[in-house]
Order: structure tokens, then C-alpha cells, then sequence
């Protein structure tokens, strides 16, 4: 029949009207920006930075490796590794970027250098409202932009991000268990070195048979040897 697809879909259509006044999982329109859609849990846009704590410089995961800028198709994120170091979250002093900066107007949200970070300190973040007037300078985000707290991660990829705790709380147990087995070999030498001066300051003499004597007995010669004129 002739336009059979076109009635289907205004019955469609006037279905969804009609069960609006009744039903409000049928309100496909909102009323932006009062009201917002819930993004999914996977949604992503920009690269964010992560730190820990209450302070964004020293919080801050990342240790200038430069391994997202290599990696970074586009080659939109450009980093300066600071000259002085600062402990990780391990307690491991590391380098910091004293210059981080993603350039959003390139950016293709690939999630790429999220992938290959291996200190979980760059993610997706699901902020979309992105909008300038200028088309260059507005769109280079430095580091004071780009991060953000654990709880802000948290509140935004609440799966995924207490995976990435459980990750890296495994990760300090497993460092401080070697710390402490390292310790206590290290404590366990200390009494048989004391127990054994010698082998302690150094000495190389050991008790033994006494060593041959040196004095030498002259041996007569064969009657057949040759002998040398």
C-alpha cells in the first residue's frame, strides 16, 4: 500500500504525544540546559589529568614520562618535564610536568593516551560544554585546567575509577612488602657479620694444613738423562 510507511510513523509519533501527558519515560525532549540527560558510565570527550589529595601540584600522578605525547595521534598534548623531582604516590621520587597542555581544537577524544598511560593519571572526562568564540588560544588547555580530583573521577567513571584504586592499592602493598622484605634481609646479615669479625673486616687467612716447605733438596740426576752442552 501506497504511503503505509508514512502512517506507521505518525502513529508512532502520536502514540508518544498522546502518552507524554501520562508517561514521562516517553518525554524525549528536554529542556536543556535545565534539565540534563544522564551520560552513560563509557562516555567520553576530553583528557583530563588525576591527582590525589587536596593538592593539584602535588597530588598530581603524572611523571612527565611523555609516553601519551608520542602516542598521541594528532599530536595535540605537548609536555616539559620539570628539573626537580617529587614523590609519587609509591613514596618514589619521580618527575613532574612543569608544562602540560592539551590542545582541544586537534584533539580526537581516541582515548589513546588513557590506554597507554602506566601511571592511571590521564582520563576521560565527560565535560562537553566546551564551546569559545576564539578558535585558537581558548582551546589550549594548560595543566591548572586540566586537573582534577580522584573525587571528581570517581563521581563521573564510579566503576571504573575503583578499579583503578584497587589497582594501585595492590600495587603500594605489593612495594611495601618488598620494602620489608629487603629490610629484614638486611637486618638478618647484620648479626652474622658481627658474629664473624673476620669475614666482616675483611681477612682472607683460613685455618688449615700448614703450607709445604719452601726449602728445596737437590735431586741427582738420572744416569741416562740427557744432559745440555
Amino acid at each position: 500500500m501506497i504511503g503505509a510507511g508514512i502512517l506507521k510513523g505518525m502513529a508512532v509519533t502520536l502514540r508518544n504525544f498522546a502518552g507524554s501527558y501520562f508517561d514521562r519515560e516517553r518525554l524525549i525532549t528536554v529542556q536543556y540546559p535545565e534539565e540534563r540527560s544522564p551520560l552513560p558510565e563509557n562516555y567520553r570527550n576530553f583528557p583530563f589529568l588525576i591527582y590525589d589529595g587536596n593538592n593539584p601540584q602535588a597530588g598530581l600522578r603524572c611523571v612527565a614520562c611523555k609516553i601519551c605525547e608520542k602516542e598521541c595521534p594528532p599530536q595535540c598534548i605537548s609536555i616539559v618535564k620539570s628539573d626537580d623531582k617529587k614523590p609519587d604516590y609509591m613514596g618514589k621520587p619521580q618527575f613532574y610536568p612543569k608544562v602540560f597542555d592539551i590542545d582541544i581544537s586537534v584533539c580526537m577524544s581516541c582515548q589513546i593516551c588513557v590506554e597507554v598511560c602506566p601511571f592511571e593519571a590521564i582520563k576521560m572526562d565527560k565535560d562537553f560544554e566546551l564551546s569559545t568564540r576564539e578558535r585558537f588560544n581558548n582551546l589550549l588547555i594548560g595543566k591548572g585546567d586540566l586537573a582534577k580530583s580522584n573525587d571528581y573521577y570517581h563521581k563521573i567513571h564510579p566503576i571504573e575509577a575503583a578499579e583503578v584504586d584497587r589497582n594501585l592499592a595492590e600495587a603500594v602493598a605489593a612495594a611495601e612488602a618488598k620494602r620489608k622484605a629487603a629490610a629484614a634481609a638486611a637486618a638478618a646479615k647484620a648479626p652474622a657479620a658481627v658474629a664473624n669479625p673476620s669475614s666482616a673486616s675483611g681477612s682472607t687467612s683460613a685455618s688449615g694444613p700448614p703450607p709445604p716447605s719452601t726449602t728445596s733438596k737437590t735431586t741427582p740426576a738420572e744416569p741416562n738423562s740427557p744432559t745440555s752442552t
